[in-house]
C-alpha cells in the first residue's frame, strides 16, 4: 500500500484520513491510536481492542456456554485441587 495522499490540517489540528484508507486498514470510529512524533514525521499506529480483534479474525473454534463452563470448571479443579 504505497499511496501518497495530501490532506489539510483543520481546526484544532484535526487531520482526517480518507474513508478508503480507513477501510483498507480496518480502522473504525472509536479505535485507539498511538501517535509517535519522529523528527519531521508522525507515525500513527492503530491498536485493536480485544473485542474488535475477535470479531475481525477468522473463526477457528466453536463452543457453547455449557462447554465453556464445563472446561472452565475442569481447569479450575486442576489448578486449585491438584
Amino acid at each position: 500500500m504505497n499511496q501518497i495522499i495530501t490532506s489539510k490540517v483543520g481546526k484544532k489540528g484535526a487531520i482526517y484520513l480518507p474513508k478508503r484508507i480507513l477501510k483498507q486498514l480496518g480502522i473504525n470510529e472509536g479505535d485507539t491510536v498511538l501517535i509517535k512524533p519522529m523528527k519531521e514525521r508522525v507515525v500513527l499506529e492503530f491498536i485493536n481492542d480485544p473485542l474488535s480483534l475477535a470479531l475481525k479474525v477468522k473463526k477457528w473454534a466453536k463452543t457453547n456456554v455449557r462447554e465453556f463452563e464445563r472446561e472452565s470448571e475442569e481447569e479450575q479443579n486442576e489448578i486449585y485441587n491438584p
